[in-house]
């Protein structure tokens, strides 16, 4: 069975930068009771808390990151970069440990967008990138899908089961 890394906060669990939540939405309720879910927060699980200061990326680019070349910020200062990698380098861990070929990732998060993400100015600009785990993940050859692509990730779940 297919494993598929998702973000806990698409499964209804309180780990937002705000404490807030998404979903739970329905195919994913549907993996979960299947067993095939393995959820991760990578910025919890780098080392931020629950609330936390609202991160962006200069450029939105979180290959750069993964490159040393562009920070992650908080709106007030701080450079929370290592959380960042740390949580894309766990996610690669347990791609590694369950097999994992997909995932689906909140949108425009600065660590899991997969598509867009904000430009790094705190204004509400987006701008065409992917975030510190997504670029991480896209790079071991993981399928990376957002919330606002469940249809494509049933999709090609559906494939992978049958390979």
């Amino acid at each position: 069975m297919q494993k598929i890394l998702v973000s806990r906060c698409l499964l209804g669990q309180r780990v937002r930068y705000d404490g807030g939540t998404h979903g739970p939405f329905g195919p994913l309720e549907r993996w979960q009771v299947e067993g095939r879910i393995v959820p991760l927060c990578p910025e919890v699980a780098g080392g931020l808390p629950t609330p936390r200061a609202p991160a962006e990326i200069p450029s939105g680019q979180g290959a750069r990151v993964l490159e040393g070349e562009l920070p992650v910020m908080t709106d007030d200062g701080q450079d929370v970069t290592a959380e960042f990698v740390a949580g894309a380098r766990i996610a690669l861990d347990l791609v590694a440990t369950h097999g994992i070929r997909m995932a689906v990732l909140k949108a425009r998060s600065p660590s899991c967008g997969n598509r867009e993400n904000y430009d790094g100015s705190f204004s509400g600009t987006r701008v065409a990138g992917e975030g510190v785990t997504a670029a991480a993940l896209r790079r071991a050859g993981v399928e990376v899908f957002s919330e606002e692509e469940l249809d494509e990730a049933v999709a090609r779940l559906a494939e992978l089961d049958k390979s």
